[in-house]
């Protein structure tokens, strides 16, 4: 099918692409490899300072990372006070912070069709190296970042820092924790999704009392409205001082489009299937426009792959998955259900046929000493009843069970070397045992799940309920941890151990919290499980 005709089936009657402000033109460039042709004119920068939204750096390897930014003088606009037109960019990447020891550098052409953001594919570095990096546009010089490439294929590193986050609401509070993740000094950090949420936003600003435009009012929809969310997303400096810190590595979950979306389904049938594919194409464009992530291969409408497979060496090789774009809808009215048959339908599928393929293939061909599993829905059986019925999620892994069954199995019949889990979503920490059957305590153990807290939403949380590091969950004793405050984790990992360090701060209502280790939890080479520290 031609181009044309993808787009007529996509967009549908001309009132709705009038009412989404989404044009076939502008939906083709969304998911075009053609960039613009540097040769042309160049178009004068805009007016102000074009680095609001700081640089980032992200999909790490061996001989490569994407060096990103995004110009935009006034952030708060959908353009971002810029003008319409092509603006050269220059870029640098350094051994040291000073630039003296320049590696590589180059020219782009930021262009207005991508929201003036800037993709820079830096080929030819060498493998496990720091590097730091900038921009310069219009006599103006870009923050300096500071990236890392993965170690070389075959190598054999001795160490791996990491951390991982997920669930930022703006609105909710400041983001104090993206602050003390930035001084983790990590060698990669993944986002395990909710970067944005698509809400409105109150005139205040709620938690930040930190008054925004009225366009913020209403949900995003348009390609404009989630820029402009993407924008004050962007502005926070300290989001910015965690990108700055290490390269990224992300995913998404549900409100970088809508709230608790399923493959082609929106939410609750607010919408048509036809307008929801729309918003959907709108917020994969916005996301891919902010994100220092390589264009999707190959682009098809509204879909945008983005699970991928990043190794380091024979440490660890970690399968990126995108748990919404293909799975089936929620069922039984989704939300918490008791007695659902339904979610036991052994044809329901939360990552598609290809993918549950793709990540079975990887999983079974990988020589990595720990064998990870980025994600963003909760795989631990989750009952929240104390009573003896369960209460089950039907948005979580719950309400997939047997294609639960199948990767959880997979693993077990593959012979996975030490598999390991990280999870967001739920806005509390978690840390659990994988088994083969969750209502048998006595049932073999797979491998662990570590889930992380919120950055910020759902506030400040409480120190006060939780489950300390090594106990076990009366309702749930595969769990192993829980806590209810907001942070991230930081993982140290060898060949003989992975540590998790959950890192809390005590309140997000205002700024300049302090951090603290809420709970440590190891697991140990060859032996699924977890224990305290």
């Amino acid at each position: 099918m031609d181009d044309d005709r993808q787009l007529a089936r996509v967009l549908g009657d001309p009132s709705r692409r009038a009412f989404f402000g989404l044009t076939g033109a502008a939906m083709a460039l969304a998911f075009t490899t053609n960039l613009a042709d540097p040769w042309t004119s160049r178009s004068p920068g805009g007016t102000g300072y074009p680095f609001q939204l700081g640089v980032a750096s992200g999909d790490p390897l061996p001989d490569s990372v994407i060096l990103w930014t995004r110009l935009a003088a006034r952030p708060l606009e959908p353009l971002g006070g810029m003008p319409y037109g092509r603006i050269k960019v220059d870029w640098e990447i350094s051994e040291d912070r000073a630039f003296t020891r320049r590696a590589k550098h180059g020219s782009v052409w930021a262009t207005p069709e991508y929201g003036h953001s800037v993709h820079v594919d830096v080929r030819g570095l060498r493998p496990g190296r720091e590097y730091f990096y900038r921009f310069r546009t219009g006599g103006e010089i870009s923050p300096v970042g500071r990236t890392k490439t993965a170690p070389a294929a075959g190598s054999s590193p001795e160490r791996l820092l990491m951390a991982f986050a997920s669930c930022a609401s703006w609105q909710d509070g400041f983001y104090t924790a993206y602050r003390h993740l930035a001084d983790e000094n990590a060698d990669v950090v993944f986002h395990l999704g909710d970067y944005i949420y698509e809400y409105g936003i109150v005139p205040t600003g709620g938690t930040r009392n930190t008054p925004v435009p009225d366009q913020f009012r209403v949900q995003c929809d348009t390609l404009d409205r989630y820029r402009i969310q993407y924008g004050l997303y962007k502005s926070d400096p300290d989001l910015q001082a965690a990108h700055h810190s290490a390269p990224w590595i992300v995913t998404w979950d549900d409100h970088e489009v809508l709230d608790n979306w399923a493959g082609p389904n929106g939410p609750g049938g607010e919408v048509t299937p036809e307008d929801f594919l729309v918003i959907r194409a709108n917020a994969f464009r916005a996301y891919w426009e902010n994100l220092p992530m390589r264009l999707p291969q190959p682009a098809s409408g509204p879909d945008m792959r983005i699970h991928r497979r990043f190794t380091f060496g024979d440490l660890a090789e970690f399968n990126v998955l995108d748990a919404r774009q293909y799975r089936d809808d929620q069922v039984c009215g989704d939300g918490q259900q008791y007695d659902c048959e339904e979610r036991l339908d052994p044809a329901r599928t939360m990552l598609g046929a290809e993918q549950e393929k793709w990540l079975l293939d990887g999983l079974g061909a990988s020589r990595a000493r720990w064998n990870v599993l980025a994600q963003q829905m909760a795989m631990c059986q989750l009952d929240y009843d104390p009573a003896p019925a369960q209460r089950l999620s039907m948005d979580l892994w719950d309400g997939y069970k047997a294609a639960r069954d199948r990767v959880i199995n997979g693993m077990v019949e593959r012979k996975v070397s030490n598999p390991v889990v990280l999870t967001g979503d739920i806005h509390y920490n978690l840390a659990g045992e994988l088994k083969t059957d969750f209502n048998d305590p006595a049932s073999p153990t797979v491998g662990v799940e570590f889930v992380g807290t919120s950055i910020s939403s759902g506030g400040n949380g409480s120190a006060t309920t939780g489950l300390p590091a090594g106990g076990s969950d009366p309702v749930n004793p595969h769990i192993r941890f829980s806590s209810y405050q907001r942070g991230y984790v930081a993982c140290d990992i060898t060949k003989a151990r992975w540590q998790s360090d959950f890192k809390v701060v005590p309140y997000i209502d205002k700024a300049g919290a302090p951090v603290s280790t809420r709970g440590s939890l190891v697991a140990l080479d060859g032996v699924p499980g977890l224990q305290a520290l």
